[in-house]
């Protein structure tokens, strides 16, 4: 049986910091990859976030990268260095750094993903590594599986651990209201509901070999 825990919101730097506080709760990010006007990632997200309400392994931040709004990477280091010279780069550090395990919340573009998302990940090394990593991708027939294949080769090179269980929403716009709410199915809840569970399993192993 979970532990009572109290939903809260804050505004935190043009984006919605959702905590569920409990003892001892993982720090998990879960980043909007998409940045384009009407993009339906916060929606999708706002989903998760709801679905993540049920779970006491998690205190989660929602990261909006259209909010966040890096420019393309400018660091003359190396990442894996650590030596930022730029005030975004060491925002973003710390952020991610502080996570032990991240969802990303991506759309399907041409087979890949947003442009906005690598770049993201390119800023940091360090930050990112031993790290657990779920995907809900969203799309068309594919439900964004081929954006999440390709996004698996990039996260590795980081040390990240991508997970397979996943949450694929095929003809996502079906699933969206006249309010421009994303309504799950029963089929997208146990998708969910297996993550969380892999995502929770994966996050304390990481974090014990990290420390």
């Amino acid at each position: 049986m979970s532990k009572p825990f109290q939903i809260m919101q804050m505004a935190f730097s043009g984006h919605l910091n959702f905590k569920l506080y409990q003892e001892r709760m993982y720090q998990l990010k879960v980043i909007i990859a998409s940045t384009r006007p009407g993009r339906k990632g916060p929606t999708i997200a706002n989903w998760l976030i709801e679905q993540l309400k049920n779970q006491s392994d998690f205190e989660v931040e929602l990261l909006d990268l259209k909010e966040i709004n890096l420019p393309f990477m400018d660091e003359p280091e190396h990442p894996r260095l650590q030596q930022y010279q730029h005030e975004h780069t060491k925002a973003w550090s710390k952020k991610i750094n502080a996570g032990d395990a991240f969802i990303f919340v991506t759309p399907e573009y041409n087979f890949g993903y947003p442009a906005p998302l690598k770049n993201a990940l390119d800023f940091l090394y360090q930050e990112w590594t031993y790290k657990p990593l779920g995907f809900v991708s969203y799309g068309g027939i594919s439900g964004g599986t081929r954006s999440v294949q390709m996004l698996k080769q990039v996260v590795t090179a980081l040390k990240m651990v991508p997970l397979i269980e996943a949450v694929h929403i095929p003809y996502f716009n079906k699933n969206i209201d006249d309010e421009g709410e994303f309504i799950g199915d029963e089929g997208h809840i146990h998708m969910a509901q297996g993550l969380f569970k892999e995502l929770a399993r994966w996050t304390k192993q990481l974090k014990t070999m990290r420390s």
